[in-house]
């Protein structure tokens, strides 16, 4: 049995037939940048998100950036942020100049919310949490620090469309949301793109102003120097047609999660337990395990695909060499870079496929 770790291809095959029509409607247009169709998907995920207002992108990384910049964060600053996300998350930060100063994690693998206020100094310019796997944050104990402080908050949604904790949205409970649309996220554009949601007007004027060069609604006025960060109309046209079905790709992942805790031998495995007062969307399904490089290899050689989110953490890649941080820093983080394994999540796998999955890690255990 073959169980790839994604299946876009799957995915394409299924949606081919309409979705090719949605991108004839949208080519047809005449307005490839901007239109109709990325004006539609602005006011979905806003109203999905239950926030004021979004505003689409290039990229989930764009998102980022835009914020912090409107955010007023420069060279010198300080961001706070976990150091066990993708790269993007600090790379955005180092770009403009500033300084990541990294949080270590909890066991669910985000941001340890009780060691904030201990990093924050006079240069501190923001708090980005990460809702790393599609579970969100202690936002609400998150929320308080940076009222007390007069810091403003940068969800990083990229993983987490959907997300609830203590019934709301994410990308609703800081001053802003920033989102990914990438291929493989469960809201899925057929390229990159991004988006980023927000309860305060003058943000959301100002990072349309940002996006399209820093011209103003007449393009012949530049406000102020900006960015090239529009969202095509062919993605939003797709993003549109794919909003649809979102609550069921989640649906079926968050059952897919059900079924490998119901057959897995959870002695030699952990996963967080999901909170009463979270609902998690499981972008990624990460457990923590014994042996994991030995057993990422048993997996392989019985046709199963597994990631790892992500072997290296972010302040001890190559590129961060200039920040000054040492093994040893961030344990918990680190520890868990050794543990952590991605297994097949996605909402084309069958019943027959996880069992299978189930059967061959438990196998694998009970040889030791």
């Amino acid at each position: 049995m073959k169980i790839p770790y994604v299946n876009i291809n799957k995915q394409y095959r299924l949606e081919r037939k309409k979705l090719l029509k949605v991108i004839d409607y949208a080519l047809s247009s005449g307005r490839w940048v901007a239109g109709e169709e990325v004006e539609k998907f602005e006011r979905s995920v806003s109203k999905i998100c239950g926030t004021k207002y979004c505003v689409s992108l290039n990229s989930g990384t764009d998102a980022l950036t835009l914020a912090l910049h409107l955010l007023g964060v420069r060279r010198g600053d300080e961001v706070i942020t976990p150091p066990n996300s993708f790269i993007a998350s600090t790379a955005v930060i180092a770009h403009l100049g500033a300084k990541p100063i990294f949080v270590d994690i909890k066991k669910d693998q985000n941001l340890d919310e009780n060691q904030i206020e201990s990093k924050i100094s006079k240069k501190t310019k923001a708090i980005m949490p990460v809702h790393l796997t599609g579970r969100m944050c202690s936002m609400d104990r998150i929320m308080k620090i940076s009222k007390k402080h007069g810091i403003p908050v940068i969800e990083d949604c990229a993983q987490a469309i959907l997300s609830r904790y203590k019934n709301k949205m994410s990308g609703s409970w800081g001053d802003v949301g920033c989102f990914s649309a990438h291929p493989l996220k469960n809201l899925n554009a057929s390229g990159d793109g991004g988006y980023l949601t927000t309860n305060n007007k003058t943000i959301f004027k100002k990072i349309k102003n940002l996006r399209t060069h820093g011209m103003d609604e007449s393009r012949d006025n530049v406000r102020s120097f900006g960015y090239v960060s529009r969202m095509d109309n062919i993605q939003a046209a797709i993003l549109n047609f794919r909003l649809k079905n979102l609550k069921n790709v989640i649906k079926k992942r968050r059952k897919n999660v059900e079924l490998y805790l119901e057959n897995l031998n959870l002695n030699k495995i952990y996963f967080p337990k999901e909170k009463k007062y979270e609902f998690n969307t499981y972008h990624t399904f990460v457990v923590q395990v014994e042996k994991r490089d030995q057993l990422r290899e048993f997996l392989k050689r019985r046709g199963i695909e597994t990631a790892i989110h992500y072997p290296i953490p972010i302040h001890l890649q190559t590129a961060s060499k200039f920040l000054g941080y040492k093994k040893g820093d961030f344990k918990k983080a680190e520890g868990q870079s050794k543990t952590i394994l991605t297994l097949p999540i996605n909402q084309y796998l069958s019943k027959k496929e996880i069992s299978y999955i189930c059967k061959m890690i438990n196998n694998f255990y009970a040889k030791l």
